[in-house]
C-alpha cells in the first residue's frame, strides 16, 4: 500500500500527480449479471454493492434473477477524482473497483431479510490513466466460501457487465506521454531464517522508497506476507494479487491478465544468477518462505520521472527493507498494560536488500527482476550504499498506516457504515494506531534484541524476489530507422575528385596512333632495305635477322630518322604523364623518378603491343586482358605472402583482388583486416565503410567499422555500429557478445551483462536445437547434418575451428613429451561452447587483437575445469602477432598437455619453431600434423613451410612429394615453384619447366620462377629464351643471391645467357 492520502500528507502525496481544476467524476454502471446460477443453484433475488477506496458508493435494487441465471440492474453510481481528495489519480491507478453479489432472503415474521454474500468481483481502473473515457468489462464472479472451513468454490463462470466512463480524460495526451506508470510486484522471500515459525499471528511486510517530484518520497508498503512451510514450489504462473487486505472471496484478489511467470535463473538481473546458485535456489523455493504475490502501482509525472532518472543515475542501489512484526490484539477495550509492556517487542528481524536500478537507464529497459539477497539493516551499511539516512520502518514509521485497508468487509446484513466509520475500523474491528508500531532504533532495550537477531539473513541466505516494471522505459531505445540513417552518415563517401578519364583516354589514344605511325614508317624503311618477305620464302634464320636490325638501326641513325621518331613520340609520353598521372612537379629524390620511369614504362610497353597488334592484325584488340587468377587464389597469394612476413607483396595481392571486382564485399573486408594489423586502422576504417556502403545491412561490415572505431577512440560510432548491428541480426550471437564488450570497455557493466545474458540465452536455444536433432537422427539411425551457426556473411570454414584427431602412437609420445600433468579423459574431448569462444574464432579471423584478449579473459572466468586447448590456442595467436615467442611457447605447451592429439596444436607449434629457426623440432611438428587423419586449418602454410626445410636439407624428393600435397590441397605459384626447384635440383628438367611455367602462369612476378626458368634454358641450350627469363629476372630484382650466384656461374660455364657481356 502506498502512504494513504490522509497519513502522508495528502499535498504531499499528490506531489507528483497532474493537477486537476475541478474534480472528475467517474460514472460506473452495472449493466447486468450472468451466470449466477453457477454460484448457487436456487439463487432468486440479488443485489449488487460497489465499493471503492473503502467507501460504499450504493446498492443496486433488488432484482429477480431469471431461470437462465441472468440478472439486469441497470444500477448506476459514481465517485469524484480529484488530487486534494480521498480518490486521487495515485489510488486509482492502484486499486480496483469492488463489486459485492449479495443474495436477498426471503423475509421472515418480524424479521429482517437476511443479506448473504454470495461473489464478489473486481474492475481495473487503469485504462481511464491510459487514454481511454470509457471501457466495458466482463468481471468475472469468486464464490464467497459458506465458512472457512469449507473448501473454496470452483472457478466460477458468472461476472457482471460494468461500464466505467469519465466526461474528460483524467490525463491529457500530453501528460500521458511524458508521464509513465511504476508496477512494483513482491513475491517472495525464500531460505528465512529458521527461528520463523508459522504458527503464531505474524505479519511480514516489506516496504520501499519511491522519489516523487521535488524532495517528497512515495513509500509503498507490502504486507500480510503469508509464511509457507515446506512443500511443493509456488506454481508458475500464477496471478498478481491485489493489494486489498482479506476480503470475502479470495479468488477476486487476483489482478486481472497480471501472472508472475518466473524465468531461466541467468536471465534475472538480480544477486543469484551464477550457476553455482542454481540448486540452492530450487532447494529453498520448496523449503519454509514468505508469500506477498502482490503488485503495487504509482503513477510519475514528468517531474517525477525526471527525479527517478536523476536519483538512480546519482546511486544505483536502492534498499527494499523487510521485517517480522507481532499483530495486536483484536480485542475490544483498551491495551492492557501487559500489552503495553509487551509493545517494543513486537517488531523484530528488521532486514534489507539492495536492487541495483541501474538496469533502468540502459536503452529499451523497462523491467528489473531478480532475487536479491537481505542482510542484517545496519545504518552505515546502508547509508554507504544507497547514500539513504532514514529508515522506513524505524525513522519514517509515522508516515506509514500498518492498518489493513477494509475494502469490501463492511458487514452486509447492516447498513453501510459512513466514511467516519470506517477511519476508526479494519477489516477486523481494530485499528492499529501508528504511534504503537514500535522497531528497534537502536536504544534501551531493542538494541540487545537487534544484537542477537543480527546476521540471521545471512546466515540464512535469505533472498528476496521482486519485479520492478515501467509501463515505458526510463531511457528509449534508438529505433532502426534512426540507427540506419546514422550509420549513412557515417559511412557517406567523399565527393570523388573531378576525373580526368577524357583527358586521360585522349592522350593514351594520341600515344597509341604515334607508335602506330612510327612502326608503319620503320616498316617502309625495312622494305626499302631489304624488301618485302614473301609468303613462299620461308622463315629468316635468326643470325641474318640479326644482321638486318643491325643495318637498320644504322640507317635509321646516320639519316637522323631515329630523333625524328623519337620527337614524334615525345609529345605523346609527355600528355601521358600530365593527364593520365597527373605528375606536373619535380620529383623529390632520385628513388622516387626511379619508381615512376619504371611504372611508366610497364604502362607504354604495354599500349605500344597493344598498337602493333591493331596494326598487324587489323583488330580491335582490348586494353583490359582478363585476369588470369581468381578471386580466391589471389586470397590465397596474400596469405602465403603474410605468413613469410613479406606484407607489401600481400598489399599488392589484397589490391589486387579488390581491382578485379570493386563490389565484393568480401575482398574489402579482408583487406581491411590486413590493414588493420599490419598497417593502419584509418585504411582499415575506410575498406570497412566502402563494404558498408555496398549493403548497409550487411551486419559483419557492421561489426566491424565498430571494432575500428574502437581502435580509432570514436566510440559513438563504435556504439551505433554494435547497436545497429544486433538490431539487424537479433539472433546472432557474436553481434550480442561483441557489443557486450564495447561496453565493458566503456565501464558500462550493467549493458554488457545484459548484452552477454542475450548472447547465452541464444547459444543455449541453439545447442538445444542441435541436440534435438542429432537425439532425432540417432531415433531414425541416420548422422545428423548440423551446421554451425553462420558468422553473419563471414566464411564459417576459413575460420579457425578447433579439429579433434584421434589417437595414435604419435599422441603416445607427445603424452611423454609433454609436461608432468594429470592425465586428460581418455579419446578426444569436445571443448565446452561458449558465447567468447565462438566470438574469438571471429575475432582471429578479421585480427581484432584487442578485443580476442578481452573475450578470452571472460572466457577464463566462466571455464569451471580451467582454460581449454582452444582458449590456450587463440592466446597463443595473439602473442605470435606480438613477437612474443616465449609466452607463445608457453600457451602452446599448455595446449599440448591438455590435448595432443589436435592437428592445430602441433601446427601451431611447428610455426613457433620455424620463426624460432629451430627447423629440426619445426619439421617433427609438421611431420606429425600430416599424419593426423583430420587436417590442420591451415595445412597449406605447414606444407609450404615443411617443403622449404626439406629443401634446405637436400631431400629433394620428400620435398616434392609435399609440395605437390599442396598443390593438390590449394596449388599457388610458391607450391608450383617448391616443385620445379625439387625437380630440377634432381635434374627431371623436363618436369621441372612444366611445374615453373605452372608456377609462371599464376604470378609472373616472381623473380625466383624466372630464374629457374634461366637455369633450365641454359642447361637446354636455348640462348634466346635463357636471354629473355634473365632479363626480367633482373627486371624484377631478385632477392636471392645464392640463386643470382649460381645463374651467372651457369652463364659462365655455357658462355651465353648474359646479354650485358
Amino acid at each position: 500500500m502506498e502512504v494513504p492520502v490522509e497519513l502522508a500528507g495528502g499535498k504531499d502525496a499528490a506531489a507528483s500527480l497532474p493537477s486537476m481544476s475541478q474534480p472528475i467524476p467517474v460514472e460506473i454502471t452495472v449493466v447486468k449479471a450472468q451466470d449466477l446460477k453457477t454460484l448457487k443453484s436456487n439463487v432468486l433475488v440479488t443485489l449488487v454493492r460497489v465499493e471503492y477506496n473503502g467507501e460504499v458508493l450504493g446498492d443496486s435494487p433488488k432484482t429477480d434473477v431469471l431461470p437462465s441465471g441472468t440478472a439486469e440492474y441497470n444500477f448506476s453510481t459514481s465517485f469524484e477524482c480529484s488530487p486534494d481528495g480521498p480518490n486521487s489519480l495515485d489510488v486509482i491507478v492502484q486499486k480496483p473497483l469492488l463489486l459485492t453479489m449479495l443474495e436477498v432472503g426471503p423475509r421472515e415474521k418480524k424479521k429482517p431479510e437476511k443479506i448473504t454474500p454470495l461473489g464478489q468481483a473486481v474492475v481495473d481502473l487503469l485504462p481511464l490513466l491510459q487514454g481511454v473515457r470509457s471501457l466495458k468489462v466482463f468481471a468475472p464472479l469468486y464464490a464467497v466460501p459458506a465458512s472457512s472451513s469449507e473448501k473454496l468454490h470452483p472457478k466460477a463462470t458468472g461476472g457482471l457487465e460494468v461500464t466505467v466512463s469519465t466526461k474528460e480524460l483524467l490525463l491529457s495526451a500530453t501528460q500521458f506521454s511524458s508521464g509513465n506508470l511504476l508496477s512494483i510486484t513482491m513475491e517472495a522471500a525464500y531460505s528465512v531464517p529458521g527461528v520463523f515459525t508459522v504458527e503464531g499471528q505474524q505479519n511480514y511486510m516489506a516496504c520501499l522508497q519511491i522519489p516523487a517530484a521535488g524532495e517528497k518520497e512515495l513509500l509503498l508498503l507490502f504486507q500480510n506476507g503469508i509464511l509457507k512451510a515446506d512443500g511443493e514450489k509456488e506454481p508458475l504462473p500464477r496471478p498478481k494479487n491485489w493489494p486489498l487486505g482479506t476480503i470475502l472471496a479470495p479468488g477476486a484478489l487476483a489482478i486481472p491478465n497480471s501472472f508472475i511467470v518466473g524465468g531461466p535463473y541467468e536471465d534475472e538481473d538480480g544477486d543469484l544468477t551464477r550457476s553455482k546458485d542454481r540448486e540452492f535456489r530450487r532447494q529453498a523455493e520448496s523449503t519454509k518462505r514468505i508469500v506477498w504475490d502482490m503488485e503495487r502501482r504509482c503513477y510519475l509525472d514528468a517531474a517525477a520521472v525526471a527525479v527517478l532518472q536523476k536519483r538512480i543515475a546519482e546511486c544505483c542501489y536502492w534498499p527494499v527493507e523487510l521485517c517480522k512484526m507481532s499483530m495486536a490484539s483484536g480485542g475490544k477495550g483498551k491495551t492492557s498494560k501487559a500489552d503495553k509492556g509487551d509493545e517494543d517487542k513486537q517488531i523484530a528481524f528488521h532486514g534489507v536488500a539492495y536492487v541495483n536500478m541501474m538496469h533502468l537507464l540502459c536503452p529499451g529497459v523497462k523491467q528489473i527482476r531478480g532475487a536479491f539477497r537481505v542482510f542484517s539493516y545496519q545504518d552505515s551499511e546502508v547509508f554507504e550504499k544507497t547514500r539513504i539516512q532514514h529508515s522506513i520502518f524505524r525513522d519514517l514509521r509515522s508516515q506509514l498506516s500498518l492498518a489493513k485497508e477494509g475494502l469490501g468487509t463492511s458487514p452486509v446484513s447492516r447498513a453501510a457504515p459512513t466514511k467516519a466509520q470506517k477511519e476508526d475500523k479494519d477489516s477486523s474491528g481494530t485499528l492499529l494506531n501508528p504511534s504503537k508500531i514500535q522497531l528497534s532504533d537502536g536504544t534501551g532495550g531493542s538494541e540487545n534484541v537487534t544484537n542477537l537477531l543480527e546476521g540471521q539473513y545471512s546466515e540464512a541466505g535469505t533472498f528476496l524476489v521482486m519485479e520492478i516494471k515501467l509501463d515505458r522505459p526510463l531511457v528509449p531505445k534508438r529505433l532502426w530507422e534512426e540507427l540506419v540513417r546514422r550509420v549513412k552518415e557515417m559511412i557517406h563517401p567523399k565527393p570523388e575528385l573531378p576525373p580526368w578519364t577524357g583527358g586521360a583516354k585522349k592522350a593514351v589514344e594520341a600515344y597509341e596512333k604515334c607508335v602506330t605511325s612510327v612502326a608503319a614508317a620503320i616498316l617502309r624503311e625495312y622494305h626499302e632495305l631489304f624488301g618485302k618477305q614473301l609468303p613462299g620464302q620461308g622463315m629468316i634464320d635468326h643470325g641474318t635477322l640479326e644482321e638486318q636490325r643491325r643495318q637498320l638501326n644504322y640507317e635509321l641513325n646516320t639519316s637522323g630518322k631515329y630523333f625524328a621518331f623519337k620527337e614524334q613520340l615525345k609529345h605523346s609520353v609527355v600528355k601521358i604523364v600530365r593527364e593520365k598521372y597527373l605528375k606536373t612537379e619535380a620529383f623529390e629524390n632520385q628513388g622516387q623518378l626511379q619508381e615512376f620511369l619504371s611504372e611508366l614504362y610497364v604502362f607504354l610497353v604495354g599500349h605500344m603491343h597493344i598498337a602493333l597488334n591493331k596494326l598487324l592484325s587489323g583488330e580491335n584488340v582490348s586494353s583490359t586482358p582478363t585476369p588470369c587468377t581468381t578471386d580466391k587464389q589471389l586470397w590465397l597469394f596474400a596469405r602465403e605472402a603474410e605468413a613469410n612476413r613479406d606484407l607489401k607483396l600481400a598489399s599488392l595481392f589484397y589490391r589486387q583482388r579488390i581491382a578485379q571486382d570493386q563490389c565484393s564485399i568480401q575482398s574489402w573486408l579482408d583487406y581491411g583486416a590486413f590493414c588493420l594489423l599490419h598497417e593502419d586502422a584509418t585504411k582499415a576504417q575506410e575498406c570497412f565503410k566502402k563494404a558498408l556502403c555496398l549493403d548497409p545491412q550487411h551486419t559483419q561490415s557492421l561489426l566491424l567499422c565498430g571494432i575500428v572505431a574502437v581502435k580509432l577512440q570514436h566510440y559513438e560510432e563504435a556504439e551505433i555500429f554494435f547497436e545497429d548491428a544486433c538490431c539487424l541480426e537479433p539472433f546472432s550471437i557474436i553481434a550480442w557478445t561483441l557489443s557486450g564488450l564495447f561496453y565493458e570497455l566503456q565501464n558500462n557493466y550493467i549493458q554488457a551483462e545484459r548484452n552477454f545474458r542475450e548472447a547465452k540465452k541464444l547459444l543455449q536455444a541453439q545447442l538445444e536445437e542441435e541436440r534435438r536433432i542429432l537425439e532425432a537422427a540417432e531415433a531414425e539411425g541416420k548422422k545428423p547434418s548440423t551446421a554451425p551457426e553462420e558468422i553473419p556473411d563471414g566464411s564459417a570454414d576459413k575460420l579457425p575451428e578447433v579439429v579433434e584427431g584421434v589417437t595414435s602412437k604419435e599422441e603416445a609420445t607427445a603424452l611423454q613429451e609433454a609436461p608432468e600433468a594429470p592425465c586428460p579423459a581418455p579419446g578426444p574431448q569436445p571443448p565446452p561452447c561458449t558465447i567468447f569462444m565462438k566470438t574469438v574464432e571471429f575475432l582471429m579471423k578479421v585480427n581484432a587483437v584487442r578485443f580476442v584478449h578481452k573475450a578470452l579473459a571472460h572466457e577464463l572466468l566462466s571455464l569451471q575445469g580451467g582454460p581449454t586447448c582452444a582458449y590456450y590456442l587463440a592466446l597463443a595467436w595473439t602473442y605470435s602477432l606480438q613477437e612474443d615467442l616465449p609466452r607463445c611457447e608457453e600457451c602452446v605447451c599448455e595446449a599440448i598437455r591438455i590435448d595432443p592429439t589436435n592437428p592445430n596444436v602441433w601446427a601451431q607449434k611447428g610455426h613457433l619453431c620455424y620463426l624460432k629457426k629451430d627447423f629440426d623440432k619445426a619439421k617433427n611438428c609438421y611431420e606429425r600434423v600430416i599424419s593426423f587423419v583430420e587436417d590442420a586449418v591451415d595445412m597449406h602454410i605447414v606444407y609450404l613451410r615443411l617443403g622449404s626445410i626439406y629443401l634446405e636439407e637436400k631431400e629433394y624428393g620428400r620435398a616434392k612429394q609435399i609440395y605437390l600435397l599442396a598443390c593438390d590441397n590449394s596449388a599457388s605459384c610458391l607450391t608450383w615453384l617448391g616443385v620445379g626447384i625439387a625437380c630440377y635440383r634432381m635434374k627431371e628438367m623436363e618436369e621441372a619447366e612444366d611445374a615453373l611455367s605452372e608456377a609462371n602462369a599464376l604470378n609472373n612476378t616472381n623473380a625466383d620462377v624466372w630464374g629457374y626458368l634461366t637455369l633450365i634454358c641454359l642447361h637446354g641450350r636455348r640462348q634466346l629464351e635463357a636471354e629473355q627469363c634473365y632479363k626480367y629476372t633482373v627486371k624484377l630484382g631478385l632477392q636471392n643471391s645464392e640463386l643470382l650466384q649460381e645463374i651467372h656461374a651457369t652463364q659462365s660455364r655455357f658462355g651465353f645467357g648474359n646479354p650485358s657481356l
